[in-house]
């Protein structure tokens, strides 16, 4: 079983980044009726996101709250000693965007970088890693940035996808100290279900071809996208959303030998509002626990719950225990439960 226990890391620190590009779904309505959007947005939940400004990419996003963390907590540069990035939607194929960020931010060239390919369960994944390399190495500091360009990804004229994807980035600062405590994590993967959220062309198994840019309807209900845009079995992934992830929130409770109620705030994925509220029933929640920015971010992918605890809980986030869940493309999912320490929320940046 994938469960890890680590003791005495935590985030110390976090900041994120939103395009000031907000699109209102209401309006978003080049190719389909007001009527058909006003039906799915109130499925979905998703009233506004933001998309990035053409020629503003991921890392943009990453760069401008990283910056706003670095200089809001006063943080020598040459301390930070890891820094690892979180995308599905990097600068290039290669170099690693990781060390693009590395230079643009002047840290040190003693840093280790590297990338990180995950979905909507990268956030958790990305800290299980950054702990890892902290409780058992003497790094001082550590940083995970995370962003997304996801409205890129998918057919405007899709409506499974449409209206629910959006854009941003997080950063985190990771340090050891004994004020932190045990943190657990759960991570979990099953490939067998890598059809069910996709891009099928692109890559080196299906390349780029004038045929994979061609759009064509792809159902009976008329949605449009092309093989070089992302695609979602919306029903399957709900069935599994449904079965995996709060037997998973469950068995990271029950492995910490804490309890439902001893937990402070659950802070979910932003997969849309059907799925979450689905779930917040199922695990018995007080929707006071649960903080929620679907609404006005819709789905950024693994930055939802980084720029969800950023936007949500700046306040109210001190010496508390939180229960992250992640879960999305791969198929993957992941939970964890650790404790914040006077973790400095900085204000969301606009860019």
């Amino acid at each position: 079983m994938a469960l890890i226990c680590f003791e005495n890391v935590g985030i110390s620190a976090m900041a994120a980044a939103v395009p000031a590009n907000t699109i209102n779904n209401l309006d978003y309505t080049e190719h389909f009726s007001l009527e058909e959007a006003k039906k799915v947005v109130e499925k979905i939940g998703v009233y506004k996101r933001r998309f990035a400004q053409p020629g503003v990419c991921s890392s943009d996003l990453c760069y401008s709250a990283a910056e706003k963390l670095l200089s809001d907590n006063n943080i020598d540069r040459s301390e930070i000693d890891l820094l690892v990035f979180i995308s599905q939607t990097p600068d290039y194929r290669m170099p690693a965007t990781s060390v693009i960020l590395q230079d643009r931010l002047k840290l040190s060239h003693n840093t280790i970088t590297f990338d990180l390919s995950l979905g909507c369960s990268g956030f958790i994944f990305g800290l299980s890693l950054i702990y890892s390399f902290m409780e058992r190495s003497t790094l001082r500091k550590a940083l995970l940035l995370d962003g997304e360009t996801r409205s890129r990804i998918y057919s405007p004229k899709d409506r499974q996808a449409a209206f629910l994807f959006g854009d941003g980035a997080a950063a985190a600062l990771i340090e050891r100290s004994d004020s932190f405590g045990k943190s657990w994590f759960s991570l979990n993967s099953d490939g067998s279900k890598e059809d069910l959220i996709k891009i099928k062309a692109g890559g080196y198994r299906y390349p780029s071809s004038p045929d994979t840019m061609k759009e064509y309807i792809v159902d009976a209900n008329g949605n449009i996208r092309s093989d070089e845009h992302g695609y979602m079995r919306g029903s399957d992934v709900f069935t599994f959303v449904a079965k995996e992830v709060p037997s998973d929130v469950h068995k990271v409770i029950e492995v910490s030998g804490l309890d439902m109620n001893s937990i402070d705030y659950y802070v979910f994925h932003q997969a849309n509002m059907f799925i979450n509220t689905h779930i917040l029933k199922k695990l018995r929640l007080d929707p006071e626990k649960v903080p929620s920015t679907i609404d006005k971010f819709g789905n950024t992918s693994s930055v939802s719950i980084p720029l969800t605890m950023v936007s949500e809980l700046k306040e109210k986030i001190d010496n508390k225990l939180l229960l992250l869940s992640g879960f999305g493309v791969g198929m993957t999912w992941a939970s964890c439960i650790l404790r914040t320490r006077e973790c400095k929320i900085s204000e969301l940046v606009e860019i």
